[in-house]
C-alpha cells in the first residue's frame, strides 16, 4: 500500500483550509499513530462507507453504511487501492481463504445496485479470489444472467444450505461477504453458519440502531478530540432519541417534540459559542434502514405538529415497506460544498476496505438545499479524482505540494469506522 493513509483526492472545496481541517492536517503523524493503536485493539469491518457533511466550522459523519452499495461510483483509478486493501484485509484473517461468496440485495431490477455488485465482484476477483454471487431470493430456483449497460454481466445463483454450510451449485465458499443489509429480516438460511460471514447478521438493519452507532461514535470522537486537543463537537453530530413512535397514529409525538426542542437549544448554544450565524436544524430519521428513506429536516418543533398526511406517510415506512417505530433526532450539519457551475449542493461519501480509505465520490443534488437530505430521488454521483500533483507519495511530500484537503474526510470516516468496529465487537 501507499505510505499515504488517505489518498490525495480532488474536492469540491477550494481556497484556504477551514480551522478544523487545518488542525487535523497539523496533527497527521499523531493521528496516524493513534489510529494504529486503536486498530490493534479492535479489528476494522471488512468494508464500509460514510456520508460526511462539511459546514466549514465543523465536519461530521451523518451516516455509516456497513453494506456499501456504490463501488460503481468510485473513480476507476481507485481500483488498485481497493484490490490491495481487499488482499490486506483477508490476509489478516486467521483462516485460509480462496473461495468467496457475495450475497447481494434482493432488488435485482435496480440497475444502479447491480452495477455496484459487478464492480465489487471485479475488485475481489482481481485481488486473487474465486468469487460467486449467491442470492437469498426465495423464488429464485435457477441461476440468473444479467447484462448491464456498462458492458459488465452478472451471474446470480440460488443459495443452498446443507447442514451448517451454504453453497451455490458445487461452489462451497471459505468466506461470505454480505452485501444485503437485511432490512426485511434475518433469513434462517444464514443463521449459525460454520463459515465466516461479514458483516455479521447482527449488524443488519433487523437489529442495528443508528443511535447505538452514534453513541459509539461519540465516545470515539471524545477520545480522539482529547488526543489532538479540539472540541469534540467540531467533529460530532449531537443526537437524541425517543421510545416507540407511530407517525400515522401520532403516538409518541410529545416525546419527539420535547427532544427536538432540547436538541435545537443545545445546537444554538454551540452556535453562540463559535459565533455561527446559521439557523440550527435537526434531521429526524428512521433508527434503521438506508436509501435515505424516512428522513426529514426540522427547524422548529411546530413543524412536527403540522405534518400533513403525505409527510406522515413518507416517514411511516422505509425500505421494503418496513414500519418506522423508532427515530433518531440528529443535529443537522450544513454542507457548504457545491458542484459544478450551477452550484449544486454536494456531500462527500468516503469508502473504506479494512481500515484503509480507498476512495470516494460526491453525492450531488440539483434541487436540495444545504440543510436537506441529499440521499433522495434526483441525486447523482460525481467520482473524485487523484490530485494531479499528488498521485505518488513522493510528489505529495514535496516541499511545494499543497495540503491533502481530502485527508480530514478520511480521518472523520475512519473515526466512524472505528465506532462501527466497536459496535460489532459487542
Amino acid at each position: 500500500m501507499s505510505t499515504q493513509p488517505v489518498p490525495h483526492l480532488t474536492t469540491a472545496l477550494s481556497g484556504p483550509l477551514y480551522r478544523v481541517e487545518s488542525h487535523i492536517q497539523e496533527h497527521q503523524s499523531d493521528i496516524e499513530s493513534w489510529f494504529r493503536s486503536k486498530w490493534r485493539q479492535t479489528s476494522a469491518p471488512f468494508y464500509a462507507s460514510v456520508d460526511i457533511r462539511n459546514a466549514g466550522f465543523k465536519i461530521a459523519p451523518v451516516d455509516t453504511n456497513l453494506f456499501p452499495a456504490g463501488f460503481n461510483n468510485l473513480n476507476p483509478a481507485f481500483q488498485f487501492l481497493c484490490i490491495q486493501s481487499v488482499q490486506q484485509a483477508i490476509e489478516g484473517m486467521d483462516i485460509k481463504i480462496d473461495r468467496i461468496l457475495i450475497i447481494p440485495e434482493n432488488h435485482t431490477r435496480n440497475k444502479f445496485y447491480l452495477e455496484n455488485l459487478a464492480a465489487l465482484q471485479e475488485i475481489v476477483e482481481k485481488a486473487g479470489f474465486e468469487v460467486r454471487l449467491g442470492s437469498i431470493l426465495q423464488n429464485l430456483d435457477k441461476s440468473m444472467g444479467i447484462q448491464l449497460s456498462s458492458g459488465r454481466s452478472l451471474h446470480i445463483e440460488p443459495l443452498v444450505r446443507e447442514d451448517n454450510r451454504i453453497r451455490v451449485d458445487g461452489f462451497i465458499p471459505d468466506f461470505v461477504i454480505l452485501n444485503n443489509d437485511l432490512s426485511s429480516g434475518r433469513p434462517a438460511l444464514l443463521e449459525d453458519l460454520g463459515q465466516r460471514i461479514t458483516p455479521s447478521l447482527q449488524m443488519g438493519w433487523t437489529n442495528r440502531l443508528k443511535s447505538v452507532h452514534f453513541t459509539h461514535y461519540q465516545t470515539v470522537a471524545e477520545e480522539f478530540a482529547t488526543h489532538v486537543d479540539i472540541d469534540p463537537w467540531l467533529i460530532t453530530p449531537m443526537f437524541r432519541n425517543c421510545g416507540e413512535i407511530d407517525f400515522m397514529k401520532r403516538e409518541g409525538e410529545a416525546c419527539l417534540l420535547k427532544q427536538i426542542e432540547g436538541l435545537l437549544g443545545a445546537i444554538q448554544k454551540k452556535y453562540d459559542e463559535y459565533d455561527v450565524k446559521c439557523q440550527p436544524f435537526v434531521m429526524v430519521k428512521a433508527e434503521t434502514g438506508t436509501y435515505g428513506m424516512g428522513v426529514m429536516t426540522i427547524k422548529s418543533p411546530d413543524e412536527i405538529s403540522s405534518l400533513n398526511r403525505k409527510q406522515r406517510t413518507s416517514m411511516a415506512t422505509i425500505k421494503e415497506g418496513q414500519k418506522v417505530s423508532k427515530v433518531l433526532i440528529q443535529e443537522g450539519v450544513y454542507t457548504h460544498e457545491t458542484w459544478g457551475d450551477a452550484g449544486m449542493v454536494a456531500e462527500p461519501v468516503v469508502y473504506m476496505i479494512g481500515h484503509n480509505v480507498v476512495g470516494g465520490f460526491y453525492r450531488v443534488h440539483t434541487t436540495r438545499a444545504a440543510d436537506e437530505n441529499l440521499n433522495s430521488p434526483g441525486m447523482r454521483f460525481e467520482p473524485l479524482a487523484f490530485d494531479d500533483c499528488c498521485i505518488s507519495p513522493e510528489k505529495s511530500m514535496a516541499p511545494d505540494a499543497h495540503p491533502n484537503r481530502f485527508y480530514a474526510y478520511g480521518v472523520i470516516a475512519r473515526l466512524a469506522l472505528l465506532a462501527a468496529a466497536r459496535e460489532m465487537a459487542i
